[in-house]
């Protein structure tokens, strides 16, 4: 087929080696930062702003429960009209429901800006994995989705901290304050810098070629290792510091042991990405390894609770999401159609959503009827089952780039 040479057709922005993707990293950052920074701030809080325990746990959810429901659809969305216009709309939202926050002094009015931030957290954040994966293309995806992952690990890792500096020198409003200036900088600079992708022609899709294209193993193992691994975060961010508590050790240990899963998530992501990219035939083993860690640090945890198995655990949590997270978003990005990418990325938010939540539910059900240590054991099993399953899925699907080829 010849390339079209026409000087006023645009340059396909994948082409460009050097993408302009700080917006985008700006973008994850706040998106992680305002829901561990809120959360965190709210549960020391609750008291000062007259929340009961049950309204704490509602609005919580709010924020989760808005992602999980609209990023399928916003990720769809940034198909059909573009990736830039849902994340430049879905920033000011966030700035929007943020400035609430800053003036919210009912529990009402804080559950509404809470969700509204989820539901604006919910647009910008596929279709920013979306924009990720067009610009670079599906040779450099591990590098650029390592340094975008990193980028929402320090954001993870800063919330708590941040946030609860933010609260402690100039309370609770100052902390919404700084997630309006972060989303609207966010939303700025990508109007400015990141280039409007074109629209694709979408060919018309019945249900089952829907249904087909969902249960495919290209698409199903990935987004279950990256299940797996926001389950196993979840889990480590949740009751790390609780054996910490029950060990008599100081609340700041265990909010150490988070920051420490954070920094070496960010640290490890960027390499592992470039490795893919390098040695693309080595992302299966690897996966494999990053699944090992997160299963074995469940395991130590729940046998040997002890500081320094902590510490040890809370390494393996980082380097198995650092491993896994952007190996499976390169191989969402080399095995999905530009067309649809969207959508597909909006799906695989979707699956580490219900990860994320789905982990410490089964945790802490187990841990009510048994014990925390015999929990982490069990649910350990239940995860590395499912890396598994992941694992041989991710091994039979076979990149769209191919499937293009022998079309």
């Amino acid at each position: 087929m010849s390339r079209r040479t026409d000087s006023r057709a645009p340059r396909d922005p994948r082409l460009d080696p050097r993408p302009r993707l700080g917006p985008l990293y700006l973008a994850g950052f706040t998106t992680a930062f305002g829901a561990h920074g809120v959360a965190a701030a709210l549960g020391t809080e609750s008291e000062n702003i007259g929340l009961t325990l049950w309204g704490l746990g509602l609005i919580l959810a709010l924020y989760d429960i808005a992602e999980v429901v609209l990023k399928p659809v916003f990720g769809a969305l940034s198909d059909r009209i573009g990736t830039k216009p849902v994340i430049v709309g879905g920033l000011l939202v966030f700035a929007a429901a943020s400035a609430l926050g800053v003036f919210a002094a009912s529990p009402a009015l804080l559950a509404l800006a809470r969700l509204a931030q989820g539901g604006a957290a919910a647009a910008f954040s596929p279709a920013s994995s979306s924009a990720v994966a067009r610009m670079v293309g599906p040779g450099q995806a591990g590098r650029y989705f390592g340094k975008y992952g990193s980028w929402k690990s320090l954001g993870y890792a800063g919330g708590p901290l941040i946030g609860g500096a933010l609260i402690l020198w100039l309370g609770l409003p100052a902390l919404f304050v700084v997630l309006a200036v972060l989303a609207a900088v966010a939303a700025i600079a990508t109007a400015w810098r990141v280039p409007a992708l074109p629209v694709l022609p979408k060919q018309r899709v019945t249900v089952v070629e829907l249904f087909r294209q969902s249960t495919a193993p290209a698409f199903l193992g990935p987004v279950t290792l990256l299940a797996v691994a926001t389950s196993t975060l979840g889990i480590a961010v949740g009751f790390f510091p609780l054996i910490g508590a029950q060990l008599g050790l100081n609340p700041i240990v265990g909010m150490g042991l988070v920051s420490v899963i954070a920094v070496i998530s960010a640290a490890v992501q960027p390499r592992i990405g470039r490795l893919h990219d390098e040695a693309a035939h080595r992302a299966g083993p690897l996966m494999a390894a990053g699944s090992v860690a997160l299963v074995l640090s469940l395991v130590l945890a729940g046998a040997i609770p002890a500081l320094p198995i902590l510490i040890v655990a809370a390494v393996l949590v980082g380097a198995g999401v650092g491993i896994v997270t952007p190996l499976g978003f390169a191989r969402l990005a080399a095995t999905t159609p530009p067309d649809r990418m969207g959508r597909t990325m909006g799906s695989a938010e979707l699956g580490r959503e219900i990860g994320d939540a789905g982990g410490p539910i089964l945790v802490g059900a187990v841990a009510a009827a048994a014990s925390l240590p015999l929990a982490l054991v069990v649910v350990s099993i239940a995860t590395a089952a499912s890396a598994a399953l992941g694992a041989t899925w991710a091994g039979r699907g076979t990149p769209a780039a191919a499937e293009d080829d022998r079309g």
